[in-house]
């Protein structure tokens, strides 16, 4: 080493020193880390022949999503990795072609364009309330009401209770509204993000009333569960023994009064939102634009705020509980009302309208990853794997837990609380008829099942929204929220073990 070179090293210290260092060590490391794990894929490729099933093996994407995620703390990145590893292990030599066809079956998938224009339009309607000012009067007016902490996180839990027609507009709409109050409260936007989040799914599935519900009827109809036209009321039938659900909501509310303690990851959350910082590092770009606020008069602005919200809600129902047209009727009527009181020019309106739905572009890519994923698993036969791998060890008892354990995990890996079902009712709806097990019990574990995958997993449509509007990342959000998903999963999968035994 030349005396140049010590001198240089020698004006550093240690710590600045691995800084300097770390940016030239750092990618060639992960290049070489993952492309390792690559090539252990394209290598377990050659050991199954057409047809064969992967067993074990095809859990391994889905395994390193997780484990990515964990690291890089990046969903996104963490899912492109799992649908790259998926496609090595099913056809390393058309990897390329493979792609090409995988993204090309996500975007013309049916559900995915309606999550698209979904979350735009929401995403749209959103940033005009706010650049109208109809979010921030109806913030005041709450905050002339509420003056604790608790009784904050209580009204966010109302709210999400109060919209309970779709957890895609529960998510974004509540987490809007509510900002500013918890903000003024030091309350942290993970918490803001867990009491949305904890609203959305595991209360929609307790409705008839909701996209969920419509879904789900339709789905239960057409594999045999029940005869034509009775789809909703087996499920009404079921919303006693959705026990995540119920586990989920009584947990929020323990939280939002105070009398289940924060800790683990949210528990430091709190803290330093307490300390002065309710927004977590480097999300200040994160959130709808609200530099163009207009001021209306308060009693105006809450107006403006209320009917776009009930026109959203009629329209949605009118058109048989579709919020895609619901937004598209709240879009208009909204932006006819602006323009009529001139808050805001034609142009700014669509201005809005764009931004909004440019603030949804990187969820929508989140949740279309995940649909990716959720086709490779499908291909690998994972579900299959995990439900035949388990059944025989099961009684007529024991076959509800087993069903909320499975479908969870199942739903957990994929983020996918619909698609997931497509598959694996076929295979659980006959396993229950056989074991002649109660069917509104059945049911009740797969929907409980579904919206804890959605509560829980941290690339879920559900998460990953619930996240953008309170503004927090998809990891910050999920990292805080698990500890209490899983205290109401268990608390699901005590209930299930004894409604087994006692239905049975």
């Amino acid at each position: 080493m030349s005396q140049n070179t010590i001198e240089t090293a020698g004006a550093f210290s240690p710590l600045e020193q691995e800084t300097i260092e770390s940016p030239r060590r750092g990618p060639i490391y992960s290049l070489f880390f993952y492309g390792s794990i690559m090539a252990g894929f394209a290598y377990l490729s050659t050991q199954y022949a057409d047809g064969e099933s992967y067993g074990f093996v095809s859990l391994l994407p889905s395994l390193l999503i997780i484990f990515a995620a964990i690291k890089t703390k990046k969903p996104l990145e963490s899912l492109f990795a799992g649908v790259i590893a998926g496609l090595l292990l099913l056809e390393p030599t058309a990897l390329i072609t493979s792609l090409g066809d995988i993204s090309m079956g996500v975007v013309q998938n049916e559900t995915i364009a309606w999550i698209v224009l979904v979350c735009g339009m929401m995403g749209g309607l959103i940033n005009i309330l706010e650049r109208g000012g109809s979010v921030l009067s109806f913030g005041e007016l709450l905050a002339k009401r509420i003056k604790t902490r608790h009784g904050t996180m209580l009204t966010t839990s109302f709210l999400g209770l109060a919209v309970f027609i779709d957890d895609y507009l529960n998510s974004l709409a509540v987490s809007a509204s509510m900002k500013n109050l918890t903000d003024r409260f030091r309350i942290s936007r993970e918490k803001l993000a867990f009491l949305v989040d904890s609203t959305a799914a595991p209360v929609c599935i307790l409705v008839p009333l909701s996209t969920w519900a419509v879904y789900f009827g339709a789905l239960l109809e057409e594999n045999g569960a029940v005869p034509d036209g009775q789809g909703m009321s087996l499920y009404i039938e079921s919303i006693p023994y959705m026990a995540y659900g119920w586990a989920a909501l009584i947990v929020v509310m323990l939280v939002a009064t105070g009398i289940l303690k924060d800790f683990g990851p949210m528990k430091a959350a709190e803290q330093r939102a307490k300390n002065g910082q309710p927004i977590p590092e480097g999300v200040e770009a994160i959130g709808f634009d609200t530099s163009h606020i207009q001021r209306p008069p308060m009693m105006v602005g809450l107006m403006n705020f209320i009917l776009p919200m009930a026109v959203l809600i009629a329209a949605s129902v009118y058109y048989d509980i579709d919020l895609l047209l619901g937004a598209l009727v709240a879009s208009g009527f909204t932006m006819a009302l602006y323009f009529i009181q001139r808050l805001m020019t034609f142009g700014q309106l669509a201005d809005a309208m764009l931004d909004g739905f440019k603030v949804m572009l990187h969820p929508i890519a989140v949740v279309a990853a995940g649909f990716m994923i959720k086709e490779i698993n499908d291909q690998l036969g994972m579900t299959s794997y995990i439900i035949e791998s388990v059944a025989p060890y099961l009684s007529k008892e024991l076959l509800p837990a087993f069903v909320f354990v499975t479908m969870a995990a199942v739903v957990f890996a994929t983020g996918s609380s619909w698609g997931v079902f497509v598959v694996s009712i076929p295979i659980v709806i006959p396993m229950a008829q056989s074991m002649d097990m109660s069917m509104p019990l059945t049911v009740g574990a797969l929907l409980s099942a579904s919206a804890f995958g959605s509560h829980a997993c941290f690339f879920s449509d559900s998460t990953v929204l619930s996240s953008t509007g309170s503004g927090c990342t998809p990891m910050q959000h999920a990292l805080t929220q698990f500890p209490y998903a899983m205290i109401g999963a268990g608390l699901a999968f005590v209930s299930f073990i004894i409604m087994g035994y006692a239905v049975t």
